[in-house]
């Protein structure tokens, strides 16, 4: 597959990463196993094609994605603008993830990172979870004065409402939100893209391609051997095979627009994102080079408004939630 060019966008004044960013959730066991020799490698050619907005965080496969991003960056941090997150950390034994936005740990965890990095500063540095036991003033306030320091050059929230970004924005300003965002997954539309529109904030959507559910290659049969897939309610036996049907409608778009499914997904949503006048840099995850190369080429696939507004009712037709636990995310806070 021959490369599109990748082009770039300012996510926020100063801040200038390209149009399409990816998302190295993936490079960690979450789907099933990986080798580091194919995390590199993917990682490696989302860079040569142009892709230069590369995003972690401290709990991805218990800070090994940020060691895998931090030895390809050795000699290509000049390449890169550099997203991690903190605030999300493994619980006691079988107790599973804990929140924690302390403004005390905000220091500890981005030193942890910068070290598995081996950068001496991030570029945009996200809340992952809100920690509602502590103000949102208090955890951007400590995340302030690392941007202070240098060692952080803008700050990020992840799920979070809108009140919340607001709230947090009055404190410091706030870069980029980041939350799920695909044609099956709207709930962000109602609150959150507005406020960050009406704040000059950047939109960061993951799993734009819903979690794999808006592939051509997904097959349920897939999710074995510790996928955390099998977690999420609308992939769960009694959604699955309905979500499915769902997928062809954007397939038949995908057919018209001479692009593949993914590609369509992509495109949608950048549509939408123009719409609602937010900047958009969405964050697909694979750990595949081949699929890196054709989701960058959705770049160029330009929808109809009819093929858009076909597309556009979909995501009221999906059975489940896509969390585990709606209160983690910002549709269960609103």
């Amino acid at each position: 597959m021959t490369a599109v060019p990748m082009p770039t966008v300012d996510l926020a004044p100063g801040l200038t990463v390209s149009a399409q960013g990816y998302g190295a959730m993936s490079l960690t066991p979450v789907y099933g196993p990986i080798s580091d020799e194919a995390a590199l490698h993917t990682l490696a050619r989302a860079i040569d094609i142009g892709i230069t907005f590369i995003d972690t965080a401290n709990v991805y496969g218990e800070g090994h994605s940020e060691e895998l991003v931090g030895r390809v960056l050795r000699d290509r941090r000049d390449e890169v603008q550099l997203a991690t997150k903190f605030g999300l950390s493994r619980g006691t034994p079988g107790a599973g993830r804990s929140i924690d936005g302390h403004p005390d740990s905000v220091r500890p965890y981005l030193e942890a990172s910068l070290g598995r990095l081996g950068v001496d500063h991030v570029d945009l540095y996200y809340l992952h979870r809100v920690d509602l036991s502590v103000p949102i003033e208090d955890t951007v306030g400590a995340m302030a004065q690392l941007v202070a320091e240098g060692k952080v050059r803008y700050l990020g929230l992840s799920e979070v409402t809108a009140d919340e970004l607001r709230r947090a924005h009055a404190v410091h300003p706030i870069a980029a939100v980041q939350s799920e965002w695909s044609i099956f997954s709207r709930d962000v539309e109602r609150a959150v893209v507005p406020a960050a529109a009406e704040l000059g904030v950047g939109f960061v959507p993951y799993s734009p391609v819903s979690r794999g559910l808006l592939s051509d290659a997904f097959d349920p049969d897939q999710i074995v051997g510790g996928d955390m897939r099998a977690h999420f309610p609308r992939f769960g036996a009694d959604a699955i095979a309905h979500n499915l049907t769902l997928r062809k409608e954007v397939r038949a778009v995908a057919a018209e627009a001479n692009a593949t499914t993914p590609q369509v997904a992509l495109a949608w949503l950048a549509a939408v994102a123009r719409r609602l006048g937010v900047v958009s840099v969405p964050i697909p995850g694979t750990r595949h080079p081949q699929r890196v190369e054709e989701n960058a080429a959705a770049v160029a696939v330009e929808l109809t408004d009819e093929q858009v507004d076909r597309l556009d009712g979909l995501a009221e037709q999906v059975i489940g939630n896509r969390s585990a636990d709606p209160t983690w995310v910002s549709a269960g806070r609103e």
